[in-house]
């Protein structure tokens, strides 16, 4: 495996995002597009930052004018550094509840898998590998 950096993770992601990675639920409300490619991705991307630091993933609820729109997903590395990649696609008056820690959803029958195996994929192209995925 090539030696990187969380800068080249962070742009790897960034270039790996997609209509095809995003979340089915938030491709249909439109969120997702060339200026907000972050939208939509934060469940896998915690996953595949999860797969190569360990640490906990934290979930917490979006919120906007009062109503809930849906959940959050980032990460808390094992330093206890809260890591959020995908923080950015809220741009439209969103708030973010406090995380709770998440158990790591298992096996192929978890929520995204293809999704999830197709960010890991071309991530770990653009880095040069990565470990195999967790099951």
């Amino acid at each position: 495996m090539t030696p990187w950096n969380l800068l080249d993770l962070d742009r790897a992601l960034r270039a790996s995002w997609a209509a095809d990675t995003c979340s089915p639920d938030d491709l249909l409300r439109a969120g997702w597009g060339p200026e907000n490619p972050a939208w939509g991705q934060c469940d896998i991307t915690a996953l595949v930052v999860h797969d190569l630091f360990g640490g906990e993933l934290l979930v917490g609820k979006v919120y906007r004018g009062g109503e809930q729109q849906g959940f959050h997903w980032w990460n808390r590395l094992p330093s206890g550094a809260e890591l959020d990649l995908t923080l950015e696609q809220f741009r439209n008056g969103q708030t973010v509840t406090e995380g709770r820690v998440l158990a790591r959803p298992v096996g192929p029958t978890r929520h995204r898998w293809a999704e999830y195996l197709l960010l890991r994929e071309r991530v770990g192209e653009r880095l040069g590998g990565f470990p195999e995925p967790a099951a």
